[in-house]
C-alpha cells in the first residue's frame, strides 16, 4: 500500500516518468513467481482458452504492467487541477450518448470496468456533469481513504458507501437527472448477486445496477479509459448497453451487463485488471479456479 510520503511523491512526479516506473515494476511482477502473476495466468488461460500460450503471455504482462502504471497514476489524478486532468485526455468517443442520456431527464448511469485507468473517469464526468458515484471505503486506512475521497470529491462529485444507503442515495440521484457511476466487474459477495455467464463461465454478478436503470428507466453506458502509450495519457469512450439491461429476469439482465463488459474488456485485454479473482465465488458444488 502506497504510503503518505509515496502518495505525496507520486503526485507530482512527471506523467513519463511515472509510466516508466509502473512499467518497470510491472515487468518485475511477471518476470517473478508472485499472487498476482498466478491470479492473471489462471484468469486468462480460464477467461480466453481460444488464445495461444503466448498470446496469454504477452496479455498477462502488458496487464500487469498496466496495473503498476494505474496504481502509481492515481496519486497525481488525485491532487492535479482541473485543466490538467482534461489535458490527459485526447480523445473523447461517444460522448454524444452520455449528452442524450442527460437531456431524457432520468440520470445516466456508467458501467465502468477496471479497464484502463478508470480512476480518470469520474474525475472527467463531475467537472462537466453533477455526480454521484458508489464508493467502498477503505477502512483499513483512514490516512488513504481521507486522500481518495478528498481527490475523488474536490470537482463535485458526491461518493456514497456501498450499502442500504448509498442504493438509496443512488436511487435519488438518478431521480433528479444526475451521472451515476458504478464499477460492476466485482463480485458484490456470496449470496448477493446472480450466477451470469462471464467469458463463458458463471461469475457471481451484482443485480444493483440493472435494478436502478430500470427502476429510474436511465440511460447505461459503458465507460473505459484506455491507456495511450508513453504516458501520452488517454482516449475515453462511452458506449451504450444492450436494451436486455432493462428485461426483469435478473439471468437475463445482468448477463446482458457482462456480454457487454466482456466486449469491452476484448478491445483492449492487455489494459484489463486479471489480477482480480472474479470467480472466487462459484456455484454451489463447484470449484474456484483459484484452487484447482
Amino acid at each position: 500500500m502506497l504510503t503518505k510520503p509515496l502518495l505525496s511523491l507520486f503526485s507530482v512526479t512527471p506523467q513519463p516518468v511515472v509510466s516508466l516506473l509502473g512499467y518497470l515494476i510491472g515487468l518485475i511482477l511477471w518476470l517473478t513467481p508472485n499472487k498476482k502473476r498466478r491470479i492473471t495466468y489462471i484468469n486468462l488461460k480460464y477467461c480466453l482458452p481460444e488464445l495461444s500460450s503466448l498470446q496469454r503471455h504477452n496479455i498477462a504482462r502488458q496487464s500487469l504492467v498496466h496495473e503498476c502504471q494505474t496504481l502509481l497514476e492515481i496519486p497525481a489524478l488525485m491532487r492535479i487541477s482541473s485543466k490538467r486532468v482534461l489535458s490527459r485526455i485526447h480523445e473523447v468517443i461517444g460522448i454524444e450518448h452520455l449528452q442524450e442520456g442527460l437531456k431524457k431527464g432520468n440520470g445516466v448511469i456508467l458501467a465502468i470496468p477496471h479497464l484502463g485507468n478508470w480512476e480518470i473517469i469520474g474525475l472527467y464526468g463531475s467537472q462537466l456533469f453533477s455526480m454521484t458515484s458508489l464508493y467502498r471505503p477503505q477502512h483499513r486506512s483512514p490516512e488513504l481513504d481521507a486522500f481518495i475521497r478528498q481527490g475523488r470529491q474536490r470537482f463535485g462529485a458526491e461518493l456514497v458507501p456501498t450499502d442500504a444507503s448509498g442504493v438509496k442515495a443512488l436511487h435519488k440521484a438518478l431521480e433528479n437527472n444526475r451521472l451515476t457511476a458504478i464499477l460492476p466487474d466485482q463480485n458484490p459477495g456470496k449470496g448477493t448477486g446472480v450466477f451470469a455467464p462471464f467469458f463463458g463461465h458463471p461469475a457471481n454478478t451484482m443485480v444493483l445496477l440493472p435494478k436502478l436503470a430500470q427502476r429510474n428507466q436511465s440511460t447505461v453506458l459503458y465507460s473505459y479509459t484506455e491507456r495511450l502509450r508513453w504516458g501520452r495519457g488517454f482516449r475515453m469512450h462511452f458506449i451504450p448497453v444492450d436494451d436486455g439491461i432493462f428485461e426483469k429476469d435478473k439471468l437475463k439482465s445482468t448477463t446482458t451487463l457482462n456480454k457487454g463488459l466482456e466486449t469491452c474488456i476484448r478491445k483492449k485485454p492487455g489494459q484489463y485488471w486479471w489480477s482480480y479473482k472474479r470467480f472466487n465465488v462459484v456455484p454451489e458444488g463447484e470449484v474456484s479456479p483459484y484452487r484447482k
